[in-house]
């Protein structure tokens, strides 16, 4: 769709080095020297660390859930922690716990791996809800609380949670207060012939290849100043209004239980801005709302029982939804741009 022409705009090197486009190209390219295939995850990990969002990656074993969430904290030079989840696991094993220092006489707080950048909930599904849920406060408020002491968690903080959608025995279903603090739920499959072709002959050649081989390609002080620019992103009224009206339309299927939260509404603002930005425009338009509500809205969605039972998928739901809205005409996208940036 053809918006507003964007105001002729010669960046300067002020700002070129918080350019979310470029910061994006430069990830994606770092992180294609290791592995093929994986942009578009790599642009989701991207538009959730610029708009404090997270990320669930669901897909079968081996093909590499654990090592793109790697890659990209390496590639941005962020701090990396990882967190195999058990049914052992126990929240202190997350966010930390107080220690005896026979020494001192004083009880210390030790950090969990939650305090970190990056953190890689390794199989969140294998662990019990009660270990699940150590990470709600630190995914929804950036802190954590142990024994009535609250710690701030680093800036920026992205939770990138794996699962393994054919593992039946031995798991437990993230809950729906769990699954809608997920920007985004991103299904990662097989790769095709061709890329799965480059990765054999790139790793035959070089088999020890990996997160080490890669360097920071961009700064933690331009990423949360690409942060800063993401928010400056115009919203026409119309496209929030189309965003309203595609949020709604799944609360009033009659194969939907529960439809998407009002954190879906604001998720989908914040990364149509993203996806606005990364692209090199100032504002948003319909397509950029359009090609994120799948992965923002599916797995939000609670199904009745019948349309459980009789197999419906939820991102048919979520297709159904954005055919039957409207987007706004292109007239309505540029309202108010000169006015609020």
């Amino acid at each position: 769709m053809n918006g507003p022409n964007p105001r002729s705009d010669d960046r300067t090197a002020t700002n070129r080095h918080r350019d979310p486009g470029a910061i994006f190209r430069a990830l994606s390219e770092e992180i294609g020297h290791v592995l093929v295939g994986n942009d578009d995850v790599v642009e989701h990990l991207t538009i959730a660390l610029l708009t404090r969002g997270h990320v669930l990656l669901e897909g079968v074993p081996g093909i590499a859930k654990t090592t793109v969430a790697n890659l990209f904290s390496r590639a941005t030079g962020l701090e990396y922690s990882r967190v195999q989840m058990t049914p052992d696991t126990l929240p202190a094993d997350v966010t930390g716990t107080t220690v005896y220092r026979e020494a001192s006489g004083e009880f210390e707080f030790v950090k969990g791996p939650v305090f970190a950048n990056v953190v890689v909930a390794d199989e969140i599904n294998r662990a019990t809800p009660k270990t699940q849920s150590a990470l709600l406060e630190a995914m929804a408020e950036r802190q954590v609380t142990i024994e009535d002491e609250t710690c701030p968690l680093p800036s920026p903080f992205l939770v990138v949670a794996t699962q393994n959608p054919i593992e039946m025995e031995g798991v437990f279903e993230l809950p729906e207060a769990q699954r809608d603090r997920f920007q985004f739920k991103l299904e990662m499959t097989v790769p095709d012939r061709e890329a799965e072709r480059t990765l054999v002959d790139r790793f035959d050649s070089k088999p020890q290849l990996g997160p080490a081989a890669l360097e920071p390609v961009v700064t933690r002080t331009e990423l949360l100043a690409a942060r800063e620019y993401v928010r400056d992103v115009h919203v026409a009224p119309a496209v929030k209004e189309y965003v309203l009206d595609l949020v709604r339309a799944t609360r009033d299927r009659p194969t939907v239980t529960h439809g998407g939260s009002p954190r879906a509404t604001l998720a989908f603002v914040d990364v149509a801005k993203a996806a606005a930005a990364i692209d090199g425009r100032d504002y948003v338009i319909p397509d950029d709302v359009k090609r994120f509500a799948t992965p923002i809205l599916a797995h939000r969605l609670v199904l009745s029982t019948d349309a459980d039972l009789g197999g419906v998928v939820p991102g048919e739901i979520v297709d159904d939804v954005v055919d039957s809205i409207e987007p706004p005409g292109a007239d309505a996208i540029g309202e108010g741009l000169d006015h609020e940036i």
